[in-house]
């Protein structure tokens, strides 16, 4: 809450979301119903957590953004930026034994903008972040608060071949409770309508497609298969959009290939802070953090979906994207 505003009007605002969220057309959703806001579906409580950042969020100029649609890559790259932004302080060679990211969750490390409930937990906990901030999200790039743009921070967003995003998604959402359980057919229906979580996905990927054409010095936009094909050139690649380029010696000692190692799935999801215990990001489900390390590879969807799944999808993803340049 901002120190300047009073109980009664942090209260007038919550009632307000409320009622606008309330006027939000609804539908099925993963977990529980979703309601569209601002053409993204999510659940009403995100809805409502978007809405206060747009008032309350104070981006730095020197923030860096890393943004992803739901299971497209987030938790590496987050892994991939914290250790290339902090590799003066932190060495990923010769004592890297002390590394943050073998004892720290890449989500703790850098922490969401939109979760846990911003209503619950407030915005003001980011401003105890040391600059330059490194900070994530899921928001499509229109949902982002405008003052991020205002200020000319900069994002990186990582996509992902939908098909695997579907899989990933739906491995994911019967992994984090035993409460619930959804059929393949049942989630690949609700994504190949749009209605996944920040979804439809090609409207979330073309939002940050779009932006990284028109920006190309502020906004990044990977793709999740060409950095698993060839992640040295990648990882070059990203260092430099963040301002800490490899050094010609850093080149010769083969810096780029330890961040590379140091970061790997396999690395990450074998680590005792990643494989055992729980995560709270949402702040109201706590989650095994094994579930954020499943499998991670390009083409996993071949082993769940039918080929006309795969082709009903394909189609979809194909017609939507048509004319922008961006294909999968």
């Amino acid at each position: 809450m901002d120190p300047t505003q009073t109980k009664s009007s942090v209260d007038n605002a919550a009632e307000e979301r409320e009622r606008l969220v309330s006027t939000l057309p609804m539908r099925e959703g993963f977990w529980k119903p979703y309601v569209l806001y601002r053409g993204f579906w999510v659940s009403p409580q995100v809805a409502k957590s978007v809405m206060l950042l747009q008032d309350e969020f104070k981006p730095r100029a020197d923030d860096i953004i890393l943004a992803a649609c739901p299971k497209s890559g987030t938790t590496w790259l987050k892994a991939l930026a914290f250790t290339l932004v902090n590799r003066s302080r932190h060495a990923v060679a010769g004592d890297a034994d002390g590394h943050p990211l073998l004892t720290n969750s890449p989500h703790d490390l850098v922490p969401f903008i939109e979760k846990p409930d911003r209503e619950l937990y407030p915005v003001a906990e980011l401003e105890a972040l040391a600059s330059p901030r490194l900070l994530a999200t899921h928001m499509p790039f229109t949902l982002l608060p405008a003052s991020i743009s205002a200020v000319g921070c900069r994002v990186v967003y990582i996509s992902r071949e939908p098909k695997d995003v579907l899989v990933s998604l739906w491995h994911y959402l019967n992994s984090v409770s035993k409460d619930y359980f959804i059929k393949l057919e049942k989630a690949f229906e609700l994504f190949s309508e749009g209605g996944s979580y920040f979804g439809p996905v090609w409207d979330h990927y073309l939002g940050y497609w779009k932006q990284s054409i028109a920006e190309p010095d502020r906004v990044l936009f990977l793709k999740y298969e060409e950095m698993m094909a060839n992640p040295v050139k990648h990882v070059k690649t990203l260092a430099e959009f963040l301002g800490v380029p490899f050094t010609v010696d850093e080149v010769d000692a083969r810096a780029v290939e330890q961040v590379v190692d140091l970061c790997s799935f396999q690395k990450l999801k074998n680590l005792p802070v990643n494989s055992s215990g729980t995560s709270n990001l949402a702040g109201w489900m706590p989650m095994e953090k094994s579930s954020y390390f499943r499998n991670g590879t390009v083409g996993d969807w071949a082993n769940h979906l039918t080929q006309e799944m795969a082709h009903k999808l394909d189609g979809i993803v194909q017609e939507k994207l048509k004319g922008s340049g961006l294909a999968f």
